[in-house]
């Protein structure tokens, strides 16, 4: 095999893989056999090793002692933690940027950033989801390396690739949630605030604002757990998590 094709096999596990554990296919508590993933997806073994261990790396699945991959279950207190923690490295971030100043360039690519989001907004509730993940993804990887540190940019990354922890892992999608929908526009007035926080050069407030913003994500899996646990069979990756 092409050392070409190898990798575009090892990216396809990665990708198939992912997505079996998260839509509950491969449900947490499973033990994963190289030899019927293989099979499976018609690969060799070797990048269904190589996959097994990215997801391992991802946090998706447990190396096992005597070797092999289980699925992992997440416990509900955890991805609280995942949130949390995400929010204080956020946070710093944008407090460092307030108050060591962020580059004009950098700035202006968060003011772009957040008015293409404005304009994934439509009549009423209407949202582009699909455009809104991307630029939010965007924006929060831009925060991350406004205060020109790469030692904070790749603890935001860390803290970020926690399960559950991105800034777009609790996003509504397409569910009919009027809720949901509301908290993506005071997701979007959070994102303008933290931008003015930083040009104003207040860290306090900057800091403030990008940890209050990440509890958005909390906000909405409290809410799908107390309020609404039918929606656990219908957003992917949530059968993962148990209380």
């Amino acid at each position: 095999m092409k050392v070409s094709e190898a990798a575009t096999h090892g990216r396809r596990a990665v990708i198939e893989l992912r997505e079996k554990i998260v839509s509950g296919e491969l449900p947490g508590g499973m033990r994963l056999f190289e030899v019927s993933l293989a099979e499976t997806l018609e690969i060799s073994r070797t990048p269904v090793r190589e996959a097994l261990s990215r997801l391992a790396e991802e946090g998706l699945l447990d190396r096992l002692p005597n070797g092999g991959f289980v699925v992992r279950r997440f416990g509900y207190a955890d991805v609280i933690d995942s949130i949390e923690l995400r929010g204080v490295m956020e946070g710093t971030a944008a407090r460092l940027a307030a108050e060591r100043g962020a580059s004009p360039e950098g700035l202006a690519r968060l003011h772009q950033i957040v008015e293409k989001i404005d304009a994934c907004f439509g009549e009423g509730d209407a949202v582009d989801f699909d455009a809104y993940s991307d630029l939010n993804e965007d924006f929060h990887r831009e925060l991350a390396g406004l205060c020109g540190s790469e030692m904070i940019r790749r603890e935001v990354e860390r803290a970020s690739a926690l399960p559950f922890a991105s800034p777009s892992a609790f996003l509504p999608n397409r569910m009919e949630i009027a809720a949901f929908r509301r908290s993506l526009r005071s997701a979007q007035e959070q994102h303008k605030a933290i931008v003015n926080a930083i040009v104003g050069r207040e860290g306090a407030r900057a800091e403030f604002v990008a940890r209050e913003h990440a509890r958005t994500a909390r906000h909405n899996i409290e809410y799908i757990f107390n309020k609404d646990p039918d929606l656990l069979a219908k957003i992917p990756g949530l059968a993962l998590i148990h209380r």
